[in-house]
């Protein structure tokens, strides 16, 4: 029942049937990266993809927003489906950046519907693998010799493939079996190309001034075409990987891959096989005796463990870069001394021990020490309903904009606090979309007129938690993030009240300081009242600003309104009634560029 097999270290080791390469770097600066021809009708298909979807959600979701319009208006849900379903079978066909985009957007089941992301969740299986001559090219290319040359057998059907990357089973001149991790063929031009299309995109976005007031794409888009380029370095993810499996190597509870060094290259890395059970197998899971509440706690354990200690993250968690590696029970290592095989049928036994196991990690990105004290604030505000801690690591992390009404701010993230306090994972979802059209309405000024500013260093470890969250609750609905998070929270309180402690003496030095000097400063203003020198300068409070700024927006709202809905109106009736069609579709076109000037303008 049980096959032996040798037990290996856990990473790092070398061989020597092949010389190492030399160490290259992840990827060129930006503005030295080297210059590729990209695949033009590709840019233009997905220019236009985008732009259409840009087009219709302005039409529908902003013009017949608007009162009266909103009659016709169709119902969203099947619509945005639609567009869901569309970008599904655009990426299947066409791959590269296209396939990471969506698996991230499948895996925001705390965010998006369920109807979208299950639209979307085929991208995690669904990547179509290169033609066997084109890896089997990849792999000659990379060592210079043919492959039978390098590899006692090479295996040219795939045993999974991702979107920049695929993985075939081979085995070693000595007799060992092993996983090559293959770029796809010409995938260096395909995500040039995505990335000069999304360039493109964000380009057009940034001249709308309300996505300006909320981000600086032109960051968020250097730094996301530096890590995407870093992904296509497997020698790059060679050294995150040694890193990562440095900061767990005393954690029995995470398992990363040996990685056989002298069969690697920028295009190939050769990595011992750990398919085990995928972590969102609950059937399979729950065959060997494993809780998949015990496995959502261990992952939640292990992110926050990255974020808060090591501060080394691993910010692709979507289900196919995770297994669980099922344990032997103490009778069956009389018998199966080294472990389970990959794909090796395991008896079920209750409460079956197992490990973690991480693969990919072309993804990864290292918090910086402004954000991770923010973080750390943030976990304290939250895990004990202290608002204004929030807020603190709101602007810790750089993350308002200047002006921001942080009353107002702190009062939203209350009641948003008590509304899901205590819950679990899958009711907080629930609880959110329940909800937002009541926050849309009270605090409209700061969720529309947002008060927030992504910054680039934020963009991956958000994507990272977001992921975690949607796949947490994928594997267990009922799972309870607070309790996870609480061990953490107390650990930073306190050592925040031993900082507090260690410089209590200088607090109290200044203000002995400022005491003193008192009696003057009162003394000081007491005299320029006597001599008629005193004056009072007199604002207004954030509120009446505030107030004042909806009034006059309202007013610009409306008659932007009423301008684009008599361009529409005249436009359909010329249309319909056949008097002049031209004029009629110019007015329609009209009032749409009219509705996307106001849109930049708000």
């Amino acid at each position: 029942m049980f096959k032996r097999m040798d037990r290996r270290p856990r990473s790092g080791a070398t061989d020597d049937a092949l010389p190492s390469p030399p160490p290259q770097s992840c990827s060129p600066p930006l503005e030295s990266a080297p210059q590729i021809a990209i695949d033009q009708r590709r840019y233009r298909h997905i220019w236009i993809f985008f732009l259409g979807v840009l087009l219709k959600a302005a039409w529908w979701d902003g013009l017949f927003a608007l009162p009266l319009l909103n009659l016709a208006r169709p119902a969203p849900l099947p619509r945005w489906q639609a567009v869901a379903r569309r970008y599904r079978d655009i990426a299947t066909e066409m791959g590269g950046v296209l396939i990471k985009l969506g698996q991230f957007l499948s895996t925001r089941v705390d965010l998006l519907p369920p109807e979208i992301t299950q639209e979307l969740a085929g991208l995690q299986d669904e990547v179509a693998p290169a033609a066997p001559e084109d890896a089997i090219a990849v792999v000659a290319e990379a060592f210079g010799r043919p492959v039978e040359q390098v590899f006692q057998h090479f295996d040219t059907a795939p045993i999974g493939a991702a979107s920049l990357a695929q993985a075939h089973r081979a085995v070693l001149p000595d007799g060992r079996e092993v996983i090559l991790k293959v770029l796809r063929p010409g995938i260096h031009v395909l995500v040039e190309t995505d990335l000069k299309a999304m360039a493109r995109i964000c380009g057009w976005l940034s001249k709308f001034k309300f996505v300006r007031r909320r981000m600086d794409l032109d960051i968020l888009l250097d730094e996301f075409i530096r890590t995407t380029r870093c992904e296509l370095d497997l020698q790059q993810e060679n050294e995150n990987l040694k890193r990562f499996a440095s900061d767990f190597a005393d954690n029995p509870h995470v398992y990363i891959p040996r990685v056989f060094e002298d069969y690697c290259r920028p295009s190939v890395l050769t990595l011992e096989n750990v398919a085990y059970i995928k972590i969102t197998d609950i059937c399979a899971l729950q065959a060997a005796g494993i809780e998949p509440s015990a496995v959502a706690d261990r992952l939640y354990d292990t992110y926050m463990h990255q974020i808060f200690i090591t501060n080394f993250v691993h910010v692709d968690p979507h289900p196919g870069n995770l297994f669980v590696r099922p344990l032997p029970i103490a009778e069956e290592s009389l018998v199966c001394e080294a472990g389970f095989a990959p794909g090796e049928d395991v008896p079920c036994q209750p409460e079956r021990p197992f490990q973690l196991v991480f693969i990919d990690f072309g993804m990864t990105a290292e918090i910086s020490e402004r954000l991770k004290a923010a973080m750390r604030l943030a976990a304290i505000g939250i895990s004990t309903q202290d608002t204004r801690k929030v807020i603190q690591a709101y602007i810790v992390a750089d993350a308002l904009r200047p002006g921001t009404n942080l009353r107002r701010l702190e009062k939203v993230h209350q009641e948003w606090l008590q509304k899901i306090w205590g819950l679990r994972m899958g009711k907080i979802q629930e609880t959110a979309f329940r909800e937002m059209r009541y926050f849309l309405r009270e605090y409209r000024d700061l969720i529309v007129g947002t008060a927030f500013q992504l910054k680039a260093d934020m963009l991956f470890i958000g994507r990272a938690v977001g992921i975690l969250a949607g796949l947490a609750t994928r594997i267990d609905p009922d799972f309870d993030p607070w309790s996870k998070t609480m061990p953490y929270a107390k650990r930073f309180a306190m050592e925040e009240l031993t900082g507090e402690w260690q410089g209590l003496y200088d607090e109290l030095f200044l203000l002995g300081r400022h005491l003193w000097r008192i009696p003057a400063e009162l003394d000081a203003v007491l005299t320029r009242a006597k001599q008629g020198a005193l004056s009072v300068q007199v604002s207004l409070s954030p509120e009446t600003r505030q107030a004042i700024r909806r009034i006059d927006m309202s007013v610009r709202r409306f008659a932007w309104m009423v301008l684009t809905a008599g361009l529409m109106v005249s436009g359909v009736n010329l249309h319909i009634a056949d008097k002049n069609p031209p004029l009629g579709i110019a007015l329609i076109a009209l009032s749409a560029a009219t509705f996307l000037w106001g849109v930049g303008k708000k």
